[in-house]
């Protein structure tokens, strides 16, 4: 059925006019879960941004409201994630900036310039670009990100100071600073990181165990670093650590976010406009793919480009409600699909609930300890890291380990974003590479078939008068002029061969320098004494070639089958088959 232009840019219409009470108690229920999820992690991903903790608790509440008016994810859940957390401290580190209003100042525009770039790529369906960034130069800037966020939150563990983007600048500077680590600070922030691990695999079975209901305990267990940030807060305050040297968040502004605009800056927008582009991909190619998964698990499904629209109203919604860039996180959308959302409103629901603590609980986070939001992130991203795509790499593909690793390798000693474009180069360069040399087979027939197989390979049937090349590619100008040296070096020297016959199976498009060079072959082979067929080619690649004059000036036919080319051509000189392979 085609949905209204209303209904598909406002996928609410659509879901909202079957909103039921049972669906909305259980996307209630989600929506406390994940808001005492989010609550420590909104606090500590500003952290991790290096911008004042009431920013994470901003990016929670509008961007969750504008998903669920432009959303088409049921189960995904909108907020501030590590990877994009990092991201923007590097974009924000590469200004140079002191101050931290302009600090605060570019991280909005950044997330209003994130929110452009998306919804331009929605509104003309750019999201194929997003295809550039392959699953294992994903995997390996994920996995070296979270190395880099998991290192950088040792400094607040430690509590000293430590700075760099890079791996060998964080433990260098970590190192050198080792001696002044506060005992006071080493022991919350290990304790915490101890519990929160524990709490993560060990605190559910051990409810289930002492007679709790399962959905309860998993409630529980999902409030543990609720509990972390409740017990290490009482302790600073009872005990005074602020004045043992413990570093606390300190005032947090209570209220809901004010509303402002972004700067216009054209300058700021020129130096942050690639950044914003890469975290606007990355973003939504994490984003994306967490929706996928959930919606194919209840059979349901996403429109991409309409999701590139609901992120990028995400992240303008950040923009102007004072928060940074936003996108799905694959761990509170993980937990929001088990907790039962059954719409994105449970997303609008989990606003409410963070709007509720930015105006009554930001008081009480003035004694929280910045060593337990570290904790809270090392625990989160250390799950992220799987080194297991190297060995899988290895294994399977060559080129894909060689983008892997320049992935780890940049990101951890070059940064994130020289890191994520080294990954992209680098697939890009090994795609063209490949592809300019495309697997071209020699093939003949099975006996007793119509099958062609590749000579090396098979025990077939060839005819020396008739050589047949079965090339595995789309003929384009970077591997035009390869076929071309290819087929001469195949037809120089062999008097007997008379017919050459391109199967074009796998040849799903030939562009305007591969036709040159098609026209090259055929003059070529008929100044020889050869001539060139084309066999099995596809409509659409036929269509473009009778917009030429190719077809007329080839020196040979054009057949429907490989088998009807070996049946016209092969006998034609009484001589007989003969076994190859």
């Amino acid at each position: 059925m085609r949905l209204s232009p209303y209904r598909r840019y406002l996928p609410i219409l659509d879901w909202g006019s079957r909103y039921t009470t049972e669906m909305a108690t259980n996307d209630a229920v989600a929506a406390v879960i994940v808001t005492i999820m989010l609550i420590p992690q909104s606090l500590a991903y500003a952290l991790l941004a290096g911008l004042p903790a009431e920013m994470g608790l901003y990016a929670s509440i509008l961007p969750l409201v504008a998903y669920a008016i432009f959303g088409t994810s049921r189960a995904l859940a909108v907020g501030p994630v590590a990877v994009v957390s990092l991201m923007t401290a590097a974009a924000i580190g590469n200004l140079g900036l002191t101050d931290p209003a302009q600090i605060a100042a570019a991280a909005i525009t950044l997330a209003f310039l994130s929110g452009l770039i998306l919804l331009a790529m929605g509104v003309f369906r750019l999201g194929f670009l997003a295809n550039f960034l392959s699953h294992p130069v994903i995997a390996g800037f994920i996995t070296a990100s979270g190395i880099l966020i998991a290192t950088s939150q040792l400094k607040h563990i430690l509590g000293v100071e430590a700075h760099g983007h890079t791996l060998i600048e964080l433990g260098a500077s970590l190192w050198a600073h080792l001696s002044d680590t506060n005992s006071t600070t080493f022991v919350i922030g290990t304790a915490a990181t101890g519990f929160l691990f524990w709490v993560r695999k060990g605190l559910k079975p051990l409810l289930i165990d002492l007679g709790l209901a399962s959905r309860l305990a998993d409630i529980l267990a999902k409030a543990g670093p609720v509990a972390a940030v409740a017990v290490t807060t009482l302790a600073a305050y009872a005990a005074g650590l602020d004045t043992r040297g413990v570093a606390l968040v300190g005032d947090v502004p209570h209220g809901l976010p004010p509303l402002i605009a972004p700067s216009f800056d054209l300058d700021l927008w020129s130096s942050l406009l690639g950044s914003a582009l890469l975290i606007s991909i990355i973003g939504f190619v994490e984003s994306v793919s967490v929706a996928q998964t959930l919606a194919a698990k209840k059979r349901q499904r996403i429109v991409p480009d309409q999701e590139l629209i609901g992120l990028g109203a995400s992240n303008v919604a950040a923009a102007v409600s004072g928060g940074y860039p936003v996108t799905g996180g694959f761990a509170r959308s993980v937990v929001n699909f088990d907790a039962g959302a059954e719409t994105p409103a449970a997303g609008a629901f989990t606003a409410i609930g963070i709007a509720l603590a930015a105006l009554l609980l930001t008081p009480l986070l003035y004694f929280l300890p910045k060593a337990t939001l570290a904790a809270t992130i090392i625990v989160a991203v250390l799950s992220l890291v799987d080194f297991s795509i190297l060995k899988r790499t290895w294994t399977y593909s060559k080129a894909d380990f060689a983008a892997v690793a320049a992935t780890i390798l940049g990101t951890l000693g070059l940064g994130v974003e020289i890191g994520v474009s080294t990954g992209v180069a680098v697939s890009i360069l090994l795609y063209l590479y490949k592809t300019s040399r495309p697997h071209i087979a020699e093939v003949g027939v099975i006996p007793g078939t119509e099958h062609f197989r590749n000579i090396l390979r098979h025990e077939v049937q060839t005819h020396p008068a008739l050589v047949t090349l079965r090339v595995d590619e789309s003929l384009y100008f970077a591997n035009a002029r390869y076929l071309e040296d290819y087929i001469t070096d195949r037809v120089v020297g062999c008097p007997s061969v008379k017919h050459v016959v391109l199967q074009c199976t796998a040849v799903n498009e030939i562009d305007m320098s591969a036709l040159e060079s098609l026209e090259a072959i055929n003059h070529r082979l008929d100044g020889m004494g050869v001539k060139l067929h084309l066999s099995e080619v596809k409509g659409p690649v036929m269509d473009r070639l009778q917009c030429t004059q190719f077809l007329d000036e080839m020196s040979g036919q054009v057949f429907l089958s490989q088998y009807e080319a070996m049946r016209a051509l092969g006998p034609a000189d009484d001589t007989p088959l003969r076994a190859a392979g």
